[in-house]
């Protein structure tokens, strides 16, 4: 499994359009080849309230990089939430962790 993960800032007094954008657009990706899961988590900072957290589990990087990014729905993709973006979003992707933790039976 890979995770892709983007901070998306979204250009002020936009959010709710965002959203609306957002909701259009998931099916696209969630369609693709190798795409397994996505979450989109607001920013609770004050201060932050058009900052989300974008995060994508792919079978591979190649599912995302080749497969999604050069398919017509992420043309559709770009077109609904890329004019949201200020500025435009570092995308990085992540391995299986090498440490963690999670609270144990007591």
């Amino acid at each position: 499994m890979i995770l892709e993960s983007a901070v998306l800032d979204v250009v002020p007094g936009r959010r709710e359009e965002f959203l609306a954008a957002f909701r259009q657009a998931r099916p696209l990706i969630a369609a693709q080849p190798g795409f397994l899961a996505l979450r989109l988590l607001p920013c609770l900072d004050p201060g932050r309230e058009s900052r989300f957290l974008l995060q994508v589990e792919w079978q591979r990087v190649e599912d995302h990089t080749e497969g999604f990014r050069r398919s017509p729905e992420y043309a559709q993709w770009r077109e609904l939430l890329h004019p949201y973006y200020d500025p435009f979003p570092l995308v990085e992707h992540y391995g299986e962790p090498v440490a963690g933790s999670r609270p144990g039976p007591a």
